[in-house]
């Protein structure tokens, strides 16, 4: 609905926009002033402060006489026009009658009411439903992300922080550091390290169990699966005692790679939503807005994931820190995981010292991101092909030759001792195993 000049709503609001925009002007000058010491220019900014709480009193003079003007007096719903039951109707009529006592009313059908619900009726009532279940499963979301990884993570930091911190204080691991950062891992550095060395210490104990069984027992293909070592004791250990090495071995260096792996797929993620988020800031730019409030509308638009989280980092810098903004965003160009951000946020860096243009620098930008990103789902279409003739050729074609070869040295008794069951079993995990390293690879260079 429009609204009219001449209307008192109207004229509230914009009293209020007024006064919005003074208070923002004090909480500069307020900001300024604890930086000047005594002087002309102290005197003058204390000069302007009052006329801005002067211009404030007098707009909030204005709004007790548009107030008696208005006429709010509307009849308020009855209980038949709500939708409620015959015994919820007689309840709430008989409520009305307590209402100054706030006398909870319980009716025959069980319901209470109190003097909060006598007028919180039909569209209202429901609104208020709708607002308790969501604030309800934040609640429940809340317990469940506080839940067993934070536990895990308190008990890694209670038994390993003060190893942790040791470890982070030599060279060789500043790169985790850099890497949890860029990656927008919630854990700090020493946390996540603590975490590495508790998850390697469970992976150890497993390993020796893991060894243990080997060392006396054996895994067939046949039944019985599990059957008595006839080997002697010095001559199993030789073959099996790796296992309670590489286990722990390969568990760090993949809980410690983790954080790589991770920025890198931020990375991905990032410059997948930049093109078309730059698109929509460069629209923005145009109405020639503050540009931090063109960062502030992208976070809010809900519709960059990757990039909210990055731009949430900027703001934070802003707001929080109290940094500028040509300086916040090249301390977050260093700190990002994707060249094209750190890029972007040079460049508007460059463009506002210089007083450069912004939606002509975003407009230029978005078109050469968006040139790059049809450059980049070509190669992926071509690659994916490529990809296609390789995986016909390794999964479905090589594994039936193999196995018609294998049969075929059986059959002939050129010296294969395998049975046919276990060279089945072999085939079937071999498959698995080529089609598993298949998914991940296509897991990490699928495209949105």
């Amino acid at each position: 609905m429009i609204q009219k000049k001449d209307d008192p709503f109207f004229a509230i609001k914009r009293i209020v926009q007024k006064e919005h925009s003074e208070i923002d002007e004090l909480v500069k000058k307020f900001s300024k002033l604890d930086k000047l010491k005594q002087g002309p220019d102290r005197y003058k900014l204390l000069k302007d402060i009052e006329e801005h709480k002067k211009k404030i009193a007098d707009e909030n003079n204005k709004i007790p006489e548009i107030v008696s003007s208005l006429n709010v007096a509307t009849p308020l719903p009855t209980a038949s026009k709500v939708g409620l039951s015959e015994k919820e109707k007689t309840a709430l009529e008989n409520a009305k009658n307590y209402y100054e006592k706030d006398i909870p009313l319980k009716s025959a059908g069980g319901r209470v009411f109190t003097k909060k619900e006598l007028y919180l009726v039909g569209l209202e009532k429901e609104t208020v439903r709708r607002i308790g279940e969501k604030e309800k499963s934040d609640e429940e979301k809340k317990k469940i992300k506080k839940g067993g990884a934070s536990n895990y993570s308190k008990v890694a930091s209670i038994l390993f922080s003060g190893i942790s911190k040791m470890l982070l204080g030599k060279n060789s691991f500043k790169d985790l550091e850099k890497d949890l950062v860029k990656a927008n891992l919630d854990y700090s550095p020493p946390g996540y390290m603590s975490i590495v060395l508790l998850t390697t210490l469970i992976s150890t104990i497993i390993g020796v169990f893991i060894f243990l069984f080997f060392l006396f027992f054996n895994i067939g293909s046949t039944m019985p699966w599990v059957t008595r070592v006839t080997e002697t004791i010095d001559v199993r250990f030789l073959k099996v005692f790796w296992i309670a090495i590489v286990v722990p071995i390969v568990t760090f260096f993949v809980m410690y790679s983790f954080p790589y792996l991770e920025k890198r797929a931020n990375e991905s993620r990032v410059e997948e939503e930049l093109p078309f988020a730059t698109i929509h800031m460069s629209a923005i730019s145009g109405s020639m807005i503050d540009p931090v409030k063109i960062f502030d509308i992208i976070v809010l638009t809900g519709e960059y994931p990757a990039l909210q989280k990055e731009f949430v980092k900027l703001l934070n810098e802003i707001n929080l820190y109290g940094s500028d903004f040509v300086n916040a965003l090249k301390n977050r160009a260093r700190n990002t995981a994707s060249k094209k951000l750190a890029e972007l946020y040079n460049g508007l860096a460059t463009t506002m010292n210089s007083g450069g243009d912004l939606p002509t620098f975003f407009s230029k930008r978005s078109e050469t991101l968006l040139f790059e990103h049809q450059i980049e789902m070509q190669k992926s279409g071509k690659a994916a092909e490529t990809f296609m003739d390789v995986y016909i050729s390794v999964v479905i074609a090589a594994p039936m030759i193999l196995m018609i070869l294998l049969m075929m040295m059986k059959m002939s008794g050129m010296g294969l001792s395998m049975s046919v069951g276990m060279i089945t079993l072999i085939m079937v995990l071999a498959v698995t195993a080529i089609n598993a390293v298949f998914l991940m690879f296509l897991h990490m260079k699928r495209k949105k």
